[in-house]
């Protein structure tokens, strides 16, 4: 007798669901309850064949993640990296060596190792006492949207001008998505400016079981109150003088790659202030899943290393033929969508890693000196960034040491909170003389 088993529907990245029992119908099989096939007569002897799913290779209970993946057009996700293993005792390692097992990738092995481990991850977060969960989320959810799924609420302000990326979320996934910014525009109405926020959101809902589930993710990132480890930066000012900061340090940890962008861009610093674009919605989702996991752990200063080993492989892309257009920014986001074909993932990781960075603590007193800077200049609302012109007058520049071309390289080194402010002359030896007493 030929019977044909149907495997049980599965969790993403393989575990199998536990469907409920019912009694068989005339006709069918009692053991699977799916109709039996004609009898067919292989050699002298019935054969039973039975169709199962590959034997998932995941070591932890998968239980509590039946339901993720609903959000998820399952045709556009990547397929997990390689086959292997999580250690069970994975969140009772050492921060080192869980920072390690990231690093590492630990965490693409399986759909289902992030769904599993995500939550638990944020649950470690540091945040304010008072923070929304899941059960506000469903009770706001049910008095803003009622029953239907279907919202026709705008979306929040502060999502203006920032990208809406879906990744390989389905619609059932992009009206959930938009549901969990209604929710957080709501309950979070000091936010006015993120950029990195959807992103994030899009990211986590591939891995959750439920819109509540995500918004309690989200919710925890953003009232995170660890010193000096912030995750999500939730005004124009703070996102200003995280665009300053990675300017300093790509000045300092990046040089070739500066010099390169700063000979080719009329204004260095506007170039920089799209340096979290380069991460999300830039990279391909299965980059941008592998700094997610890193991100979770170890904060905003990780994808300031994502982003300066961007640059420095930019750079060394582009440095036979040299730049093909005028265009810095879009050539800058055409490299980053394409970076499969520079580098692997593993690899602009590791590179990443490698660069000697400051401290957690000395880049949050860089970037607390980028604010006060940007706050004396009355930089505080969302506005266009500042040009060089206005610091430099081009039009009535002069002098006998450099061009104006070579003075722009100049003021690219100038750290950028300095670089906001216009220079004054305070010496010069053909109006002040050699004197030393003088």
């Amino acid at each position: 007798m030929l019977q044909v088993g149907l495997s049980l529907p599965r969790c993403p990245g393989g575990a199998a669901a536990a469907l409920p029992m019912a009694e068989p119908a005339a006709g069918e099989d009692p053991g699977t309850g799916r109709a039996l096939c004609p009898p067919e007569v292989l050699g002298s002897s019935p054969v039973t064949i039975v169709v199962t799913s590959e034997a998932d290779t995941w070591d932890i209970d998968t239980s509590s993640c039946l339901g993720c993946g609903q959000f998820v057009d399952w045709d556009k996700m990547p397929e997990p990296q390689q086959a292997g293993q999580m250690p069970r005792d994975v969140l009772a390692r050492p921060p080192k060596e869980l920072k390690r097992l990231a690093r590492e990738g630990c965490w693409g092995w399986s759909h289902a190792g992030r769904a599993w481990l995500y939550p638990r991850l944020i649950q470690r977060v540091s945040c304010r006492l008072v923070t929304p969960d899941a059960l506000v989320y469903r009770d706001v959810a049910a008095r803003l949207f009622g029953k239907p799924s279907v919202s026709s609420h705008p979306l929040p302000e502060f999502l203006e001008g920032c990208p809406l990326p879906t990744y390989c979320l389905n619609p059932h996934g992009v009206t959930a998505l938009k549901k969990i910014l209604i929710c957080v525009g709501s309950l979070f109405p000091d936010i006015t400016h993120s950029p990195l926020l959807p992103a994030l959101a899009a990211l986590l809902l591939h891995y959750s079981e439920d819109e509540a589930q995500c918004f309690e993710s989200v919710s925890r990132l953003i009232a995170s109150n660890a010193p000096h480890a912030g995750y999500i930066d939730q005004s124009f000012l703070a996102h200003q003088a995280s665009c300053m900061t990675f300017g300093d340090l790509a000045n300092k940890h990046c040089p070739a790659a500066h010099r390169l962008i700063a000979s080719a861009a009329e204004n260095v610093l506007e170039v920089y202030s799209e340096w979290l674009s380069w991460l999300f919605p830039g990279l391909p989702f299965g980059y941008a899943v592998r700094v997610l996991d890193v991100f979770l752990l170890e904060g905003q200063k990780v994808l300031y290393r994502i982003a300066l080993a961007l640059l420095k492989q930019f750079r060394l892309s582009v440095a036979p033929a040299g730049l093909q257009g005028s265009d810095i920014k879009a050539e800058l986001q055409a490299f980053v969508r394409n970076i499969a074909q520079h580098v692997t993932v593993d690899k602009l990781l590791e590179r990443a890693f490698g660069i000697r960075l400051f401290s957690r603590k000395e880049i949050w007193l860089l970037q607390m000196a980028n604010r006060k800077a940007l706050m004396e200049r009355g930089i505080t609302v969302v506005q266009r960034r500042p040009s060089f012109h206005l610091a430099v007058d081009m039009q009535n520049f002069s002098s006998s040491t450099v061009t104006a071309q070579e003075m722009r390289l100049v003021w690219s080194w100038i750290p950028e909170r300095f670089s906001l402010f216009p220079p004054l002359l305070l010496f010069s030896t053909s109006q002040d003389g050699c004197s030393l007493q003088r």
